[in-house]
């Protein structure tokens, strides 16, 4: 992986980017020994990194989230490591951010501290979700994220899907209209994402070319 050691995960509501985020760490854990994720979702309640902390603990990943302990509350209080996790040059870092405008307020505070450290920002589409399932969509949001965060996204995920229900033309979709949000931003597309079991059947060269599996960690079993 030849991401930037500081990377941030961004994405509308219901792309799937704390799923990303998830993943991405654990790959990132094969080839480094010190490696952090922090939850900065201060926008979605339900399905947030910080719930897998035991997971995380075990393979050796250290989790950074909210000062308030109790995950049934939602309150936008910050890590106080935060910065450290920002600054420190012998950790990779994954940001896990909250998914519109809103939560992205969150990196405007540590805009200026990010600038001065190598990062990578990652913008998470879901091609069948219906706020960005158009290139026009997907543009609205990514230019606000930007204008928020003060920070400039350095690459695109196709991560269009339908839960355990996704299918290789949800990916092939996907996959089509994040090439064409690259066209018009020239922001490379840098993971095609998908769930295994989806994974095994793509043969479109291109998707191929920067596949990324994943594993479904934050859903239970018994949820579609």
């Amino acid at each position: 992986m030849l991401d930037k050691r500081l990377v941030i995960i961004i994405g509308h509501y219901g792309s799937g980017k704390s799923e990303f985020a998830v993943n991405y760490a654990v790959k990132m854990k094969e080839n480094h020994d010190f490696v952090s994720i922090a939850d900065l979702d201060i926008v979605n309640p339900y399905f947030r990194s910080r719930e897998k902390r035991e997971f995380f603990e075990e393979i050796g990943i250290k989790v950074y989230d909210s000062s308030i302990r109790n995950v049934a509350v939602d309150l936008p209080a910050l890590p106080a490591e935060l910065m450290g996790v920002i600054l420190n040059p012998n950790s990779r870092s994954v940001l896990d951010v909250g998914g519109d405008p809103v939560g992205a307020r969150v990196l405007a505070r540590y805009s200026e501290q990010i600038k001065n450290v190598e990062y990578d920002m990652f913008f998470v589409i879901n091609g069948r979700r219906p706020e960005t399932s158009t290139v026009e969509g997907v543009l609205k949001y990514l230019k606000l994220i930007e204008a928020t965060s003060k920070l400039k996204i350095s690459g695109l995920i196709n991560n269009t899907h339908l839960l355990k229900d996704t299918t290789v033309e949800d990916v092939e979709f996907g996959h089509e209209l994040t090439k064409k949000v690259s066209w018009e931003t020239d922001i490379p597309i840098r993971y095609e994402a998908c769930i295994k079991d989806t994974a095994l059947q793509i043969t479109n060269k291109e998707i191929l070319e920067k596949l990324f599996p994943i594993n479904l960690y934050m859903r239970e079993e018994w949820m579609s």
